[in-house]
C-alpha cells in the first residue's frame, strides 16, 4: 500500500448511525492509520455545510483520496463524486463505507459489536481508497431517438412531448389499438373527461407528426448496446422483425386489473361484478341504469378486492400494497349512478377510505347525496350470498360500534385494484429488475423515482405501481425529463470501472457471456486463438 493523504468523514446521519454505533469511537480508532490525514465525524455528511469542510479540507491538506462513512452509495455515491471534483479531486478516488444498511440498522440491539465492525468496514473504506488511481470517463456520442414501450396515456404523452423537443421517437404497443386501460372507459375523475377521448386526442396528434413511428401488435425481443447507442429489434405483428438504433428507453406498459377468484366476495354469481365491469355498464346506460334487464335499485360497494390482502388458501400470493385509486374511483362511479337515477340507494363497505388530497371533495360529495359509508374491520370481511333476486351482504360496521347489518342489492361492485401486468419477455431482454409487488422497480423512489439500474432505461406510469391517471402523466414527464437531457446533450460519460480479461489465459470457454446480463463480452482473435474481450461501452 503506497503512502496516500487522505481524508475521513465519519456521519452521524441524524442519529440513524450514531444511536446504534459509537461514531466517535470508530473515529479514534482509525485517527492515525497509515494515510490517514484528516479524520472527522459530522452530522450530515450530505449536508450543503458538511460538504463545503470537505471541499476546503482537500485543499488545504492536498488530500488525493476521500473515505465517507454514511448512508448507502446508492442515495450519495454522486453526491460525494461531484463534490471531490469540484475540490479538485479525481471523484473515482472517492470511496463511500455503507455504516448505515450494512451496519447500524442491521445490529440495532448490539451496539458493542456494531461499532467494532464499523471499524473494520471504515478501515477497508480506506486500504480501498489507497488502492485508487484517477480515472476518466468515456465519452460516447448519443442518438437522438427514444423507444417507448407501451401506447397508453403515460406512453402517448411521454412520446408527444419528446417529439415537442424535436427528438424522434417510436412508440410500441403489444396490443392492436393504443390506449390500455384508459381507453376503454367513459368519465373519469376528477374532470369527467371520457377516456376513450383522451386517448382519441393524444393519439391523433401523434400520427400527424413525422418523428414519432407507432407499431401495434409489437414487442421487443432483442436489445444490446448501451446507454446513449441501444440497438433494439422489434418483432411487428407475430412476423416481421425491425431493428432500430435509439439512445433512451421508457417502459410505459400500464397494468392489469385485479380479477377475483370464483366465489371470493361471491364473484362468478349473478348480480356480482368488478369495478371496470360496473364501469362498462355505467357507460353503456342511457336513462335509468339496468343489469341483465333489469331496473338497478340498490347497489352495493366492496373495497380493497385484489388489495392490502393476506396470504391464505386461496390467496397463496396476496398483493400486500394499496391500490390508490379505487377508493375515488369507486366513489365518482357511485356520484354517476347518482346522475342517472338519485333514488338508488348505495352502500359503500370499506375497509379505510383513501380519497387523498381533493379527492375528498368527491367522498364529501357521495355522503352528502345520500350514499351510505360503513366500514369493515381488517380481518371481519363482509360475506355475501345470493337470496332470490337479490344479493345478500352481511357486515359489521365499526362505525356502529359492530352493529351487525343484513343488506339487500341488486348489483354488488367489487372495487379491485391494480397488479402487474405480465412482462416476463419485456423482463428477460432489458434485464429490469422488479419489487416485491411486482411491478418495475426504480432506484429511489423519491430521489430517482423513474431511473432503473440500467441506464437510459426508465419507467413511467402504472408499470412501475398503481397510479391516478394525473400520477401516470406526471411520472411519464419526469421520464421525458431525463430520457431528454440525456439525448439533447449530445454524448454520454460512461463509467471507467470495467473488468478486464487475461487473453493469456482465456481459452473462450463461452460461459462469461451467458452469466452477463449486459452482452458486455464479445470474441476476438488474440495470438492465433480466440478469447473474451470485454466491450467498454457496454
Amino acid at each position: 500500500m503506497t503512502d496516500r493523504r487522505i481524508g475521513v468523514y465519519i456521519c452521524y446521519c441524524g442519529g440513524n448511525i450514531s444511536d446504534y454505533v459509537e461514531v466517535e469511537k470508530v473515529r479514534d480508532a482509525i485517527n492515525n492509520d497509515r494515510g490517514v490525514v484528516v479524520a472527522k465525524t459530522t452530522m450530515f455528511a450530505c449536508s450543503d455545510a458538511a460538504q463545503e469542510e470537505m471541499i476546503e479540507d482537500i485543499k488545504t491538506n492536498e488530500l488525493d483520496g476521500l473515505v465517507v462513512a454514511s448512508c448507502s452509495p446508492k442515495l450519495h455515491l454522486f453526491t460525494f463524486r461531484a463534490m471531490a471534483e469540484r475540490a479538485g479531486l479525481n471523484p473515482y478516488q472517492y470511496v463511500q463505507v455503507n455504516l448505515r444498511e450494512q451496519d447500524s440498522w442491521a445490529h440495532q440491539h448490539d451496539k458493542d459489536h456494531a461499532t467494532e465492525k464499523g471499524i473494520r468496514l471504515v478501515r477497508a473504506g480506506i486500504a480501498k481508497c489507497a488502492l485508487t488511481e484517477p480515472l476518466s470517463t468515456m465519452r460516447i456520442k448519443t442518438t437522438p431517438k427514444a423507444l417507448i414501450i407501451g401506447a397508453g396515456v403515460a406512453g402517448l404523452r411521454a412520446a408527444l412531448s419528446l417529439s415537442d423537443m424535436g427528438l424522434s421517437v417510436f412508440v410500441i404497443e403489444k396490443e392492436a389499438e393504443v390506449g390500455g386501460w384508459t381507453a376503454k372507459f367513459g368519465n373519469m375523475f376528477p374532470n369527467n373527461n371520457k377516456g376513450s377521448d383522451i386517448i382519441n386526442s393524444l393519439h391523433n396528434d401523434a400520427k400527424k407528426r413525422e418523428n414519432i413511428t407507432i407499431f401495434t401488435n409489437a414487442e421487443l425481443i432483442e436489445k444490446g448496446g448501451s446507454v446513449g447507442d441501444f440497438s433494439v429489434v422489434v418483432k411487428v405483428g407475430g412476423k416481421e422483425t425491425i431493428s432500430l438504433n435509439v439512445g433512451a428507453i421508457i417502459v410505459s406498459t400500464g397494468f392489469d386489473s385485479y380479477q377475483p377468484y370464483d366465489g371470493e366476495f361471491g364473484y362468478g354469481q349473478d348480480g356480482v361484478v368488478t369495478l371496470p365491469e360496473f364501469k362498462r355498464i355505467l357507460d353503456s346506460s342511457n336513462g335509468s341504469l339496468t343489469y341483465q334487464g333489469r331496473t338497478i335499485k340498490e347497489i352495493a360497494y366492496i373495497y380493497c378486492v385484489g388489495s392490502r390482502q393476506e396470504e391464505s388458501e386461496d390467496i397463496p400470493h396476496p398483493n400486500k400494497y394499496c391500490s390508490r385509486y379505487c377508493c375515488t374511483a369507486a366513489v365518482h362511479s357511485s356520484l354517476e349512478v347518482g346522475v342517472k337515477d338519485r333514488a338508488i340507494h348505495q352502500y359503500h363497505l370499506y375497509r379505510d377510505m383513501r380519497t387523498y388530497g381533493k379527492f375528498e371533495l368527491l367522498y364529501n360529495s357521495a355522503l352528502n347525496n345520500g350514499s351510505v359509508f360503513m366500514k369493515y374491520g381488517d380481518n371481519d370481511f363482509p360475506k355475501v350470498n345470493r337470496v332470490g333476486d337479490k344479493v345478500s351482504i352481511t357486515v359489521k360496521d365499526q362505525l356502529t360500534r359492530g352493529d351487525e347489518f343484513d343488506i339487500y342489492v341488486d348489483l354488488l361492485v367489487l372495487v379491485t385494484g391494480m397488479i402487474p401486468r405480465e412482462n416476463k419477455q419485456l423482463i428477460d431482454v432489458l434485464k429490469l429488475p422488479i419489487g416485491m409487488d411486482g411491478f418495475f422497480n426504480e432506484i429511489h423512489p423519491k430521489l430517482r423515482p423513474v431511473e432503473t439500474v440500467i441506464d437510459g432505461v426508465f419507467i413511467a406510469g402504472a408499470s412501475q405501481g398503481p397510479k391516478t391517471l394525473a400520477e401516470s402523466i406526471a411520472s411519464s414527464m419526469a421520464a421525458v425529463s431525463k430520457g431528454a437531457a440525456l439525448l439533447m446533450k449530445g454524448y454520454v460519460d460512461l463509467e471507467p470501472l470495467i473488468a478486464k480479461i487475461d487473453p493469456e489465459r482465456c481459452v473462450w470457454c463461452d460461459e462469461c457471456t451467458k452469466a452477463c446480463p449486459y452482452d458486455a463480452v464479445e470474441k476476438v482473435s488474440f495470438e492465433n486463438k480466440e478469447v473474451a474481450r470485454i466491450v467498454p461501452s457496454l
